[in-house]
Protein backbone atom coordinates (compact mmCIF):
# COMPACT_ATOMS: atom_id res chain seq x y z
CA UNK A 1 0.00 0.00 0.00
CA UNK A 2 1.33 3.43 -0.96
CA UNK A 3 1.77 5.57 2.13
CA UNK A 4 0.13 8.98 1.99
CA UNK A 5 1.68 11.92 3.80
CA UNK A 6 -1.57 13.30 5.19
CA UNK A 7 0.15 16.28 6.81
CA UNK A 8 0.16 18.03 3.43
CA UNK A 9 -3.63 18.32 3.71
CA UNK A 10 -3.71 19.24 7.40
CA UNK A 11 -4.37 22.72 8.79
CA UNK A 12 -3.92 23.13 12.53
CA UNK A 13 -3.42 26.87 12.85
CA UNK A 14 0.32 26.87 12.17
CA UNK A 15 0.04 27.58 8.44
CA UNK A 16 -2.82 29.63 6.98
CA UNK A 17 -5.12 28.07 4.42
CA UNK A 18 -5.39 29.93 1.09
CA UNK A 19 -7.98 28.43 -1.24
CA UNK A 20 -6.53 29.97 -4.43
CA UNK A 21 -3.21 28.19 -3.98
CA UNK A 22 -4.65 24.88 -2.74
CA UNK A 23 -5.16 22.23 -5.45
CA UNK A 24 -8.44 20.45 -6.04
CA UNK A 25 -6.59 17.55 -7.69
CA UNK A 26 -3.31 15.79 -6.86
CA UNK A 27 -1.40 12.84 -8.30
CA UNK A 28 -3.42 9.63 -7.72
CA UNK A 29 -2.43 7.43 -4.79
CA UNK A 30 -3.73 4.35 -6.63
CA UNK A 31 -2.83 2.63 -9.91
CA UNK A 32 -6.28 1.41 -10.92
CA UNK A 33 -9.70 0.62 -9.47
CA UNK A 34 -8.57 -2.78 -8.20
CA UNK A 35 -5.68 -1.19 -6.32
CA UNK A 36 -7.92 1.53 -4.89
CA UNK A 37 -10.49 -1.02 -3.67
CA UNK A 38 -7.77 -3.16 -2.07
CA UNK A 39 -6.31 -0.16 -0.26
CA UNK A 40 -9.73 0.92 1.02
CA UNK A 41 -10.47 -2.60 2.25
CA UNK A 42 -7.17 -2.79 4.14
CA UNK A 43 -7.69 0.63 5.73
CA UNK A 44 -11.28 -0.26 6.57
CA UNK A 45 -10.11 -3.35 8.48
CA UNK A 46 -7.63 -1.27 10.46
CA UNK A 47 -10.29 1.31 11.29
CA UNK A 48 -12.66 -1.40 12.48
CA UNK A 49 -10.01 -2.95 14.74
CA UNK A 50 -9.10 0.45 16.20
CA UNK A 51 -12.74 1.29 16.81
CA UNK A 52 -13.27 -2.04 18.57
CA UNK A 53 -10.47 -1.13 20.98
CA UNK A 54 -11.91 2.36 21.48
CA UNK A 55 -15.37 0.94 22.18
CA UNK A 56 -14.04 -1.55 24.73
CA UNK A 57 -11.91 1.14 26.38
CA UNK A 58 -15.01 3.35 26.94
CA UNK A 59 -13.12 6.63 27.37
CA UNK A 60 -12.87 8.06 23.86
CA UNK A 61 -15.18 8.89 21.00
CA UNK A 62 -14.68 10.39 17.54
CA UNK A 63 -16.59 13.16 15.79
CA UNK A 64 -16.02 13.59 12.05
CA UNK A 65 -17.25 16.74 10.31
CA UNK A 66 -17.84 16.92 6.57
CA UNK A 67 -18.22 20.31 4.90
CA UNK A 68 -18.25 21.00 1.18
CA UNK A 69 -20.01 22.62 -1.71
CA UNK A 70 -22.79 20.61 -3.31
CA UNK A 71 -21.72 17.49 -5.28
CA UNK A 72 -18.24 17.47 -3.72
CA UNK A 73 -18.62 13.86 -2.54
CA UNK A 74 -19.73 13.97 1.09
CA UNK A 75 -22.25 11.12 0.83
CA UNK A 76 -20.05 8.87 -1.29
CA UNK A 77 -17.04 9.42 0.97
CA UNK A 78 -19.03 8.48 4.07
CA UNK A 79 -20.44 5.43 2.30
CA UNK A 80 -17.11 4.11 0.97
CA UNK A 81 -14.63 5.12 3.67
CA UNK A 82 -16.65 3.79 6.59
CA UNK A 83 -18.16 0.73 4.91
CA UNK A 84 -16.26 -1.70 7.16
CA UNK A 85 -16.96 0.03 10.46
CA UNK A 86 -19.30 -1.78 12.85
CA UNK A 87 -22.70 -0.14 12.18
CA UNK A 88 -23.83 -0.66 15.77
CA UNK A 89 -21.14 1.80 16.90
CA UNK A 90 -21.39 4.26 14.03
CA UNK A 91 -23.89 7.06 13.50
CA UNK A 92 -24.47 9.67 10.81
CA UNK A 93 -26.40 12.90 11.26
CA UNK A 94 -27.25 14.96 8.18
CA UNK A 95 -28.20 18.56 8.88
CA UNK A 96 -30.42 20.57 6.58
CA UNK A 97 -32.34 23.80 7.11
CA UNK A 98 -33.11 24.29 10.82
CA UNK A 99 -36.66 23.57 11.93
CA UNK A 100 -38.94 25.87 13.90
CA UNK A 101 -37.98 23.96 17.05
CA UNK A 102 -34.28 24.35 16.24
CA UNK A 103 -34.65 28.10 15.85
CA UNK A 104 -36.39 28.33 19.22
CA UNK A 105 -33.04 27.33 20.77
CA UNK A 106 -29.45 28.52 20.44
CA UNK A 107 -27.86 27.82 17.06
CA UNK A 108 -25.66 24.98 18.37
CA UNK A 109 -28.48 23.16 20.18
CA UNK A 110 -29.44 20.80 17.38
CA UNK A 111 -25.81 19.73 16.95
CA UNK A 112 -25.24 18.99 20.63
CA UNK A 113 -28.17 16.58 20.48
CA UNK A 114 -26.48 14.45 17.82
CA UNK A 115 -23.02 14.08 19.36
CA UNK A 116 -21.75 10.48 19.57
CA UNK A 117 -21.31 8.47 22.75
CA UNK A 118 -17.91 7.34 23.99
CA UNK A 119 -16.78 4.38 21.93
CA UNK A 120 -18.70 5.57 18.88
CA UNK A 121 -17.76 7.28 15.63
CA UNK A 122 -20.19 10.08 14.85
CA UNK A 123 -20.43 11.73 11.44
CA UNK A 124 -21.90 15.17 10.79
CA UNK A 125 -22.86 15.51 7.12
CA UNK A 126 -22.86 19.29 6.97
CA UNK A 127 -22.25 20.89 10.31
CA UNK A 128 -22.56 23.89 12.57
CA UNK A 129 -20.05 25.58 10.26
CA UNK A 130 -22.98 26.35 7.96
CA UNK A 131 -23.69 29.09 10.51
CA UNK A 132 -20.55 30.94 9.36
CA UNK A 133 -20.62 29.77 5.72
CA UNK A 134 -24.09 29.90 4.16
CA UNK A 135 -25.20 32.61 6.58
CA UNK A 136 -22.10 34.67 5.94
CA UNK A 137 -22.74 34.48 2.19
CA UNK A 138 -26.45 35.21 2.75
CA UNK A 139 -26.57 37.40 5.90
CA UNK A 140 -30.21 38.28 5.23
CA UNK A 141 -31.05 34.78 6.52
CA UNK A 142 -29.85 35.76 9.99
CA UNK A 143 -33.29 37.25 10.59
CA UNK A 144 -34.76 33.74 10.43
CA UNK A 145 -32.67 32.60 13.39
CA UNK A 146 -34.31 34.75 16.07
CA UNK A 147 -30.96 36.31 16.99
CA UNK A 148 -31.43 39.37 19.24
CA UNK A 149 -30.93 42.64 17.37
CA UNK A 150 -28.10 43.74 19.65
CA UNK A 151 -25.91 40.92 18.28
CA UNK A 152 -26.67 41.74 14.66
CA UNK A 153 -25.41 45.32 14.70
CA UNK A 154 -21.90 44.24 13.74
CA UNK A 155 -21.78 41.24 11.44
CA UNK A 156 -17.98 41.15 11.53
CA UNK A 157 -18.13 40.80 15.31
CA UNK A 158 -20.88 38.17 15.05
CA UNK A 159 -18.77 35.91 12.81
CA UNK A 160 -15.77 36.22 15.11
CA UNK A 161 -17.94 35.34 18.10
CA UNK A 162 -19.28 32.28 16.32
CA UNK A 163 -15.79 31.12 15.37
CA UNK A 164 -14.93 31.37 19.06
CA UNK A 165 -18.10 29.48 20.04
CA UNK A 166 -17.24 26.62 17.70
CA UNK A 167 -13.58 26.45 18.66
CA UNK A 168 -14.52 26.45 22.36
CA UNK A 169 -17.09 23.70 21.81
CA UNK A 170 -14.51 21.55 20.05
CA UNK A 171 -11.86 22.18 22.70
CA UNK A 172 -14.36 21.20 25.40
CA UNK A 173 -15.22 17.96 23.60
CA UNK A 174 -11.53 17.17 23.09
CA UNK A 175 -10.88 17.59 26.82
CA UNK A 176 -13.69 15.12 27.44
CA UNK A 177 -12.12 12.43 25.27
CA UNK A 178 -13.76 13.14 21.93
CA UNK A 179 -11.35 13.37 19.02
CA UNK A 180 -12.53 15.74 16.31
CA UNK A 181 -11.45 15.83 12.68
CA UNK A 182 -12.88 18.27 10.16
CA UNK A 183 -12.90 17.59 6.42
CA UNK A 184 -13.41 20.26 3.81
CA UNK A 185 -13.86 18.56 0.43
CA UNK A 186 -12.22 21.02 -1.94
CA UNK A 187 -13.79 20.69 -5.40
CA UNK A 188 -13.33 23.07 -8.33
CA UNK A 189 -16.26 24.99 -9.76
CA UNK A 190 -15.66 23.32 -13.14
CA UNK A 191 -15.79 19.80 -11.68
CA UNK A 192 -18.88 20.65 -9.67
CA UNK A 193 -20.57 21.89 -12.83
CA UNK A 194 -19.82 18.61 -14.61
CA UNK A 195 -21.20 16.60 -11.70
CA UNK A 196 -24.37 18.67 -11.54
CA UNK A 197 -24.87 18.17 -15.27
CA UNK A 198 -24.35 14.42 -14.87
CA UNK A 199 -26.87 14.46 -12.03
CA UNK A 200 -29.40 16.20 -14.26
CA UNK A 201 -28.97 13.50 -16.92
CA UNK A 202 -29.36 10.64 -14.42
CA UNK A 203 -32.97 9.52 -13.90
CA UNK A 204 -32.16 8.36 -10.37
CA UNK A 205 -30.41 11.59 -9.34
CA UNK A 206 -32.03 14.39 -11.35
CA UNK A 207 -34.51 15.08 -8.55
CA UNK A 208 -31.63 16.29 -6.36
CA UNK A 209 -30.95 19.29 -8.60
CA UNK A 210 -32.90 22.54 -8.27
CA UNK A 211 -32.71 26.12 -9.47
CA UNK A 212 -31.34 27.04 -6.05
CA UNK A 213 -28.34 24.70 -6.55
CA UNK A 214 -27.45 26.58 -9.71
CA UNK A 215 -28.14 29.94 -8.08
CA UNK A 216 -25.63 29.17 -5.32
CA UNK A 217 -22.88 28.71 -7.92
CA UNK A 218 -23.10 32.45 -8.57
CA UNK A 219 -21.75 33.00 -5.05
CA UNK A 220 -18.73 30.72 -5.50
CA UNK A 221 -16.06 33.35 -4.66
CA UNK A 222 -17.99 34.35 -1.53
CA UNK A 223 -18.21 30.74 -0.39
CA UNK A 224 -14.51 30.17 -0.99
CA UNK A 225 -13.69 33.23 1.11
CA UNK A 226 -16.08 32.10 3.85
CA UNK A 227 -14.47 28.65 3.96
CA UNK A 228 -11.01 30.16 4.10
CA UNK A 229 -11.98 32.45 6.97
CA UNK A 230 -13.68 29.66 8.94
CA UNK A 231 -10.82 27.20 8.53
CA UNK A 232 -8.18 29.72 9.53
CA UNK A 233 -10.21 30.85 12.55
CA UNK A 234 -10.92 27.37 13.94
CA UNK A 235 -8.00 25.13 12.94
CA UNK A 236 -6.09 23.93 16.01
CA UNK A 237 -3.60 21.12 16.74
CA UNK A 238 -6.25 19.23 18.70
CA UNK A 239 -9.10 19.81 16.24
CA UNK A 240 -7.53 20.23 12.80
CA UNK A 241 -9.05 20.72 9.39
CA UNK A 242 -8.08 18.57 6.43
CA UNK A 243 -8.59 20.17 3.03
CA UNK A 244 -9.09 17.23 0.68
CA UNK A 245 -8.52 17.60 -3.09
CA UNK A 246 -11.86 16.35 -4.39
CA UNK A 247 -11.92 16.55 -8.18
CA UNK A 248 -10.92 12.86 -8.15
CA UNK A 249 -13.40 11.05 -5.89
CA UNK A 250 -11.36 7.85 -5.71
CA UNK A 251 -8.30 9.77 -4.51
CA UNK A 252 -10.48 11.79 -2.15
CA UNK A 253 -11.76 8.65 -0.45
CA UNK A 254 -8.28 7.16 -0.08
CA UNK A 255 -6.92 10.30 1.56
CA UNK A 256 -9.85 10.48 3.99
CA UNK A 257 -9.44 6.78 4.83
CA UNK A 258 -5.75 7.30 5.62
CA UNK A 259 -6.53 10.28 7.86
CA UNK A 260 -9.22 8.34 9.71
CA UNK A 261 -7.01 5.28 10.16
CA UNK A 262 -4.19 7.40 11.56
CA UNK A 263 -6.58 9.17 13.92
CA UNK A 264 -8.23 6.01 15.25
CA UNK A 265 -4.91 4.19 15.68
CA UNK A 266 -3.46 7.18 17.57
CA UNK A 267 -6.10 6.96 20.32
CA UNK A 268 -4.50 5.37 23.42
CA UNK A 269 -7.21 2.75 23.85
CA UNK A 270 -6.95 -0.99 24.36
CA UNK A 271 -9.06 -3.92 25.46
CA UNK A 272 -9.48 -4.26 29.25
CA UNK A 273 -7.06 -6.68 30.88
CA UNK A 274 -8.37 -10.18 31.41
CA UNK A 275 -9.60 -10.84 34.95
CA UNK A 276 -8.80 -14.52 35.43
CA UNK A 277 -10.76 -14.74 38.68
CA UNK A 278 -13.88 -13.28 37.07
CA UNK A 279 -13.44 -15.48 34.00
CA UNK A 280 -13.33 -18.62 36.17
CA UNK A 281 -16.46 -17.50 38.01
CA UNK A 282 -18.34 -17.01 34.73
CA UNK A 283 -17.15 -20.40 33.44
CA UNK A 284 -18.49 -22.09 36.59
CA UNK A 285 -21.80 -20.28 36.17
CA UNK A 286 -22.10 -21.33 32.52
CA UNK A 287 -21.35 -24.95 33.40
CA UNK A 288 -23.93 -24.83 36.17
CA UNK A 289 -26.56 -23.47 33.79
CA UNK A 290 -25.75 -26.22 31.28
CA UNK A 291 -26.13 -28.91 33.93
CA UNK A 292 -29.48 -27.48 35.08
CA UNK A 293 -30.74 -27.56 31.49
Amino acid sequence: MKRINTSQFRYDGKTPYAHKSTPTRVEPFYTDETDRAAQLDALSDRMDQAQNRMHAHEKYGVLVLFQAMDAAGKDSSIRHVFKGVNPSRFQVAAFKKPSKEDMAHDYLWRFWKKLPERGFIGIFNRTYYEEVLALKVHPDRLDEGNVPDEFLRSQAKLWEQRYTDMANMEAYLHRNGFRIVKFYLHVSKEEQGQRLLARLNDDEKQWKLSDNDLKEREYWPDYMKAYQDAINATATPDCPWYVIPSDDRANQQLIIAHVMTELLESIPADFPERDDKEAKRLIRKLKSQSEDA
